[in-house]
């Protein structure tokens, strides 16, 4: 079991208040990713949950037992930090059983919990290596590794790719969904990265400030945000937001996608012309400078070729576009 119930948690350093009563149910298995811009407060509300930071108030339960007072080793909690901490005098295999050498555990156990752990991360030939012969992606399977064989109720992930490739982010993106799979423990992941929240998380709780804007799947947040900064920030290309006063609109702001905007010669409702374009292959950016909106993005499927300062207008799918008011609330 590793169900987590946090109940008006707080964390405040002095007068500063950077957790303002957070609020939040995370399921037995489920895979829960924070996300949210830097300085939103997603790697201090991980850290409080896994006792590396004090709680000032509320409540943090796992399994319905509260654990604020409890020291980190007490938590049955393992946590994947961004810098994979490992020891560089030890191997593989002594850095994944490490912790259970330091808690007594029989030498046979620490064998089959590091030789099950490894052939899971496919870290079988490495485990007579050391750190400094690995790679970064390979590290970083060895601190999961590490966390693995400790069979905690929960896992914490504090933006563990950050330091990899594009590629080797990809691929280790990959790793972690076969391994909850797998496992079927309960995950907390940290990311800045949308794209990285989208494709993990069974729930994503989208953060500012301290506060929790939204908590949801990822297609409900993509597809039914509550406000501006949700809409804005879950999707890349992000959305385009449009004054409603000159479209004759009765929002204040209008939301589109970029997949929801059309682009002609003629036609549209906004006129503008061809600032840039990015031609990715499986699709094409266009971004179009318009004199009362601004720049907006248009996303167009497969291979499309717009010249530069050339005139366009652009059409809105109403059907698909968010209304929101002057403080940013989405109207229904």
């Amino acid at each position: 079991m590793g169900a987590l119930t946090l109940t008006n948690v707080a964390k405040s350093f002095g007068a500063t208040d950077v957790i303002k009563g957070v609020d939040l149910q995370v399921e037995d298995g489920e895979f829960c990713v924070f996300v949210g811009p830097s300085g939103c407060g997603k790697s201090t509300l991980l850290r409080m949950i896994a006792g590396l930071e004090d709680v000032t108030g509320g409540d943090v339960k796992l399994d319905g037992v509260r654990i604020n007072d409890l020291a980190p080793a007490k938590r049955e909690i393992a946590m994947v930090f961004q810098s994979y901490a490992l020891y560089p005098h030890l191997t593989v295999r002594d850095n994944m059983g490490l912790a259970l050498k330091q808690a007594g555990v029989p030498k046979a156990e620490i064998a089959a919990a590091t030789e099950k752990a490894a052939a899971m991360l496919s870290l079988d030939a490495l485990m007579g290596r050391r750190p400094s012969e690995l790679s970064g992606g390979q590290r970083q399977r060895v601190a999961i590794g590490r966390a693995i064989v400790r069979t905690p109720k929960l896992f914490l992930f504090d933006e563990p790719l950050s330091n990899l490739d594009a590629a080797l982010r990809v691929q280790t993106r990959i790793e972690i969904a076969k391994l909850h799979r797998d496992l079927g423990a309960t995950m907390i992941y940290v990311t800045h990265d949308q794209v990285e929240a989208m494709t993990l998380a069974d729930k994503i709780v989208v953060l500012r400030a301290g506060r929790v804007e939204q908590v949801g799947r990822p297609m409900d947040l993509y597809n039914d945000p509550d406000n501006t900064f949700v809409a804005g920030f879950i999707g890349s290309p992000q959305m385009n937001f449009l004054k409603g006063g000159p479209l004759g609109l009765r929002s204040d702001t209008l939301g589109i996608r970029p997949e929801h905007l059309t682009l002609g010669a003629e036609g549209g409702q906004i006129a503008g012309r061809v600032s840039h374009v990015e031609r990715l292959g499986g699709e094409t950016l266009v971004y179009v400078h318009t004199e009362d909106q601004g720049l907006l993005t248009v996303r167009l499927f497969g291979e499309h070729h717009h010249a530069v300062d050339s005139a366009v207008t652009l059409g809105i799918d109403h059907a698909r576009a968010f209304h929101f008011d002057a403080a940013g609330l989405r109207l229904r």
